[in-house]
């Protein structure tokens, strides 16, 4: 597909005039032109000049981005790289199809692990501060389902520790939380996923009937502290005598409001199954 320099310039963010500077002072871009004489460019252009775009941002001189994008050509980036601009390109086109089978051909070629921790979980991270509403709608939705169906692919095993997954009440962003659902259950953990806008009645209800270990909360949306408070305090409440683990960039600059809510703070899955494993030796020890 043939671009023209006005849909360019909306996809980028460069302006159509910006453009045209560059092709006569740099002969970058390189248009084609249609039957009607009017500038066409082609995918592999549109990333180039995204890719411009961004390593103007990170500092580089308009001449100097360029220069870096010429040398490595997309058709010869590293092949991560080459997925996640192939992706992008066909978000911005809002071609969900196009970003879909992008996703699968990195899922048919890596480990589910490595899949999901260098290829979803970035491009997760990114959209926020790469797309406007409506390209971040549907890229979370393509890379929730991805999360979603590795997650239900996954046996579980029935004598593992068992955990409840949950965002906190008004928190959507559910991504990270499939994640660590995901690995949770490769560790041979009982995985129970609540997902996005869970209240605490809910938890309540869900840790009645399933008694798990431990209550991971996901808080990706921004809350200020005494919100923060109120919410891990009705958890930490709902959820008893289970322990409550929270993370999420929501949670991150609130540490010391999650410790007196009598809640924990895990980064990782890593330091999650270390806190449940503290908890338990402590248990045991009494």
């Amino acid at each position: 597909m043939m671009l023209r320099i006005r849909t360019i310039a909306r996809l980028t963010g460069i302006r159509e005039a910006t453009l045209r500077a560059w092709e006569r002072r740099y002969g970058f871009p390189r248009p084609h032109r249609n039957e009607s004489n009017y500038r066409v460019y082609s995918r592999d252009e549109v990333e180039n000049v995204r890719r411009v775009a961004k390593l103007i941002t990170e500092g580089l001189s308009v001449s100097e981005a360029i220069a870096q994008v010429r040398t490595v050509p997309v058709a010869e980036l590293p092949v991560r790289e080459r997925l996640e601009d192939r992706f992008w390109s066909a978000v911005m086109m809002m071609d969900a199809d196009a970003a879909d089978r992008v996703l699968g051909e990195a899922q048919a070629a890596m480990e589910v692990e490595p899949y999901v921790d260098t290829v979803l979980m970035p491009l997760l991270r990114e959209m926020g501060l790469r797309l406007d509403i409506a390209r971040e709608h549907l890229a979370s939705a393509l890379i929730r389902q991805r999360l979603r169906a590795l997650l239900l692919a996954e046996d579980s095993r029935p004598e593992g520790p068992r955990v409840l997954l949950a965002c906190p009440e008004r928190d959507m962003h559910e991504g990270g939380l499939l994640a660590l659902g995901l690995h949770l259950k490769r560790k041979g953990w009982r995985v129970t996923l609540l997902g996005a806008d869970t209240p605490a009645e809910a938890l309540r209800g869900a840790c009645v009937q399933v008694t798990p270990d431990v209550v991971a909360l996901s808080c990706v949306r921004r809350r200020e502290a005494d919100e923060l408070r109120q919410v891990l305090q009705s958890a930490v409440e709902a959820c008893a005598p289970a322990m409550v683990v929270v993370g999420g960039p929501g949670a991150r600059e609130h540490l010391k409001v999650i410790f007196s809510a009598g809640a924990q703070y895990a980064e990782t899955t890593e330091e999650l199954v270390a806190l449940w494993q503290q908890a338990r030796g402590a248990s045991n020890r009494t």
